[in-house]
């Protein structure tokens, strides 16, 4: 990196920016392990695949049932709290899953319990951080800490499940539990070395009317309602692929070449989605969101169809690394833009909601993709280009301007 106020040297040089982009980390980190083990571990103490299922339903749908509510609790105790609230909780509710399973007292409501438990307070650590980042650097710096607040999600993608497979076959449930306790914990920490220049001021009024002003907020403001109908758009792409990848990788490779190939090329994506965050940062995009968003949305539309749908083997490979890549300035912009035009003091609000929508793109792109796999791979490959190739689209309905 250069030695100019460009740089991300220079970034790293913020107070408390080396801070919370630690804790984001390690939450990160051991959210993507957690989000493997469990289905480990439901397959190895029970042996059930439809309560592996079920468990890894628990983990998410709780949160994003009540991520409004989270969102205006966020904003009313303030970024930091919350994300360290929602550190030391999980990292509790991890040492009883450690506690429960050496004392052999696991059992599937238990286990399904404290796991639903640990979804409720997720949302505030999701869109805490990235409420709280923001108010650490100036507006011209936003790009930057995005790219690398992309790069850290990218890399938890890959290293999380990588690391959880390693532990639990080597030590087990409860030492991987212990470790992604630690983890937490360890996040915790960080966040309460963060010193604000300026302290939460907190707010008042009811907190059923500020989650109702949130969602009314993100629904009506343009730019908010803009981005959510493009992203959740892009979503159903990768929704999509998350099916089709397997299906083509299993038609072309045997058991056990299939899985370690699978993983790989995964790898690939999140390794891919890095460079392209970090390369987005460093070339600086503001004013200029919109188009990094639909230049990389068309990207991955171009990558599964034709290359993916046209080309073999060969193709799918090349499609995950365009796909992987473009994912860098699909995400940058979208950070970007959603946060210079948001009131700071709805940061909460808005992105606890605006983040669940956006994700409601991604179990749907794997339904249809699902269906349409009865047809054949390119149906829905093509469905896969067509979905990023309407989001580019859709990103003219977001207001141009500041």
């Amino acid at each position: 990196m250069t030695s100019d106020s460009n740089s991300y040297r220079n970034l790293l040089g913020i107070a408390n920016v080396p801070l919370v982009l630690a804790a984001a980390a390690l939450s990160r980190l051991a959210s993507r392990m957690f989000a493997l083990l469990i289905v480990l571990y439901a397959l190895s103490r029970f042996g059930s695949p439809s309560f592996a299922g079920w468990l890894s339903f628990a983990a998410m749908v709780p949160g994003l049932l009540i991520s409004p509510v989270s969102g205006a609790f966020l904003d009313r105790i303030g970024a930091q709290r919350a994300i360290i609230l929602d550190m030391a909780a999980s990292s509790v509710l991890l040492a009883t899953l450690t506690g429960t399973d050496l004392l052999a007292s696991a059992n599937e409501v238990v286990v399904l319990l404290i796991v639903a438990a640990y979804s409720l307070t997720s949302p505030l650590s999701a869109a805490g951080i990235r409420t709280l980042l923001p108010r650490l650097v100036s507006s011209a710096e936003l790009d930057r800490v995005n790219a690398v607040d992309t790069a850290i999600y990218a890399a938890a993608d890959v290293l999380g499940p990588a690391l959880a497979g390693a532990v639990f076959s080597y030590s087990g449930g409860a030492a991987t539990f212990l470790a992604i306790a630690v983890a937490f914990a360890l996040a915790a920490c960080c966040l309460l070395a963060v010193h604000l220049a300026e302290p939460h001021r907190p707010h008042s009024g009811s907190i059923l009317h500020q989650t109702w002003e949130g969602l009314v907020l993100v629904l009506k403001e343009p730019t908010l309602r803009g981005l959510a109908s493009s992203y959740s758009l892009y979503q159903m792409t990768w929704g999509a692929l998350l099916i089709v990848i397997p299906v083509i990788v299993g038609a072309n490779f045997h058991a056990p070449e299939n899985d370690r190939i699978t993983g790989a090329l995964w790898a690939i994506v999140g390794f891919s989605g890095a460079i392209g965050a970090l390369v987005t940062g460093y070339l600086r995009t503001a004013g200029r969101e919109r188009a990094v968003m639909a230049i990389g949305m068309a990207v991955t539309a171009v990558a599964c169809w034709p290359i993916a749908a046209g080309n073999g083997w060969a193709g799918v490979v090349v499609c995950l690394i365009m796909a992987g890549v473009a994912v860098g300035p699909v995400d940058v912009g979208l950070l970007t833009l959603r946060q210079r035009r948001t009131d700071p003091s709805k940061f909460g609000r808005v992105l606890s909601v605006s983040m669940s929508l956006n994700l409601s793109g991604l179990p749907i792109g794997s339904a249809v993709a699902g269906l349409l796999l009865g047809i054949s791979t390119n149906a829905a490959l093509l469905f896969a280009a067509m979905a990023s190739a309407f989001a580019a689209i859709l990103v003219r309905l977001i207001p141009a301007g500041r």
